[in-house]
């Protein structure tokens, strides 16, 4: 008999414990992503894309692709080469993706502003637009804008609609990227599908 009360009050402890992380008093806040889970990234992971990129001749990949509830968030890994003098057309902008950069390593040249000269749409079918950061704009310059010198430890925010143009890379930059989607344009990126990725030479890979 003891033990069956044993039992009997381990469940009743944790069908209390169910109900009370279900159970929300609707007159308290509500969270805007419910009995979400948490996610984690290891080094090592994030090291084998910058790895890959090199390896691969790759610029821009998105590691992860997460709902948060009112928004997806992507994380992305991004590897690019010495530049000299900037690319034509080279200024991007993002209708809706807001982006954040935390540089890891190397040193570059970045001007930011909204006011883009030569705007174009940037085509729809670009493997940028349908995973990454969703539509936008390209363009040939910006008025007006501010210029910064990246360096390991820096961080970055471009909001939406903010042209950002790398005008000279050093030698390299590595850089993690932080995708702000609150439209869910972008598809949703798992941990399996990035170790998929991860095991195989990209579509998208140059000799």
């Amino acid at each position: 008999m003891k033990k069956a009360l044993i039992g009997l009050g381990g469940a009743m402890l944790a069908v209390t414990a169910v109900w009370a992380q279900t159970k929300v008093n609707p007159t308290d806040p509500q969270p805007t992503c419910n009995m979400c889970p948490g996610y984690y990234i290891p080094l090592s992971e994030l090291q084998a894309y910058t790895k890959k990129a090199i390896d691969e001749k790759l610029i821009d990949q998105q590691v992860r692709d997460v709902d948060i509830g009112k928004a997806h968030v992507g994380i992305g890994m991004v590897h690019r080469g010495k530049l000299d003098a900037p690319l034509k057309q080279s200024v991007a902008e993002h209708d809706n993706v807001s982006e954040v950069y935390h540089i890891i390593d190397g040193t570059a040249t970045l001007v930011l502003g909204p006011d883009i000269v030569d705007r174009q749409r940037r085509p729809a079918t670009l493997q940028t637009v349908i995973e990454f950061n969703g539509p936008g704009n390209n363009g040939s310059d910006i008025r007006n804008g501010v210029t910064y010198n990246l360096k390991p430890g820096d961080v970055v925010v471009i909001p939406a609609g903010t042209g950002h143009w790398f005008t000279k890379i050093d030698d390299h930059i590595d850089y993690l990227m932080i995708r702000i989607d609150p439209d869910k344009l972008t598809p949703l990126r798992d941990e399996a599908a990035s170790k998929a990725y991860l095991s195989k030479r990209s579509p998208v890979a140059r000799d």
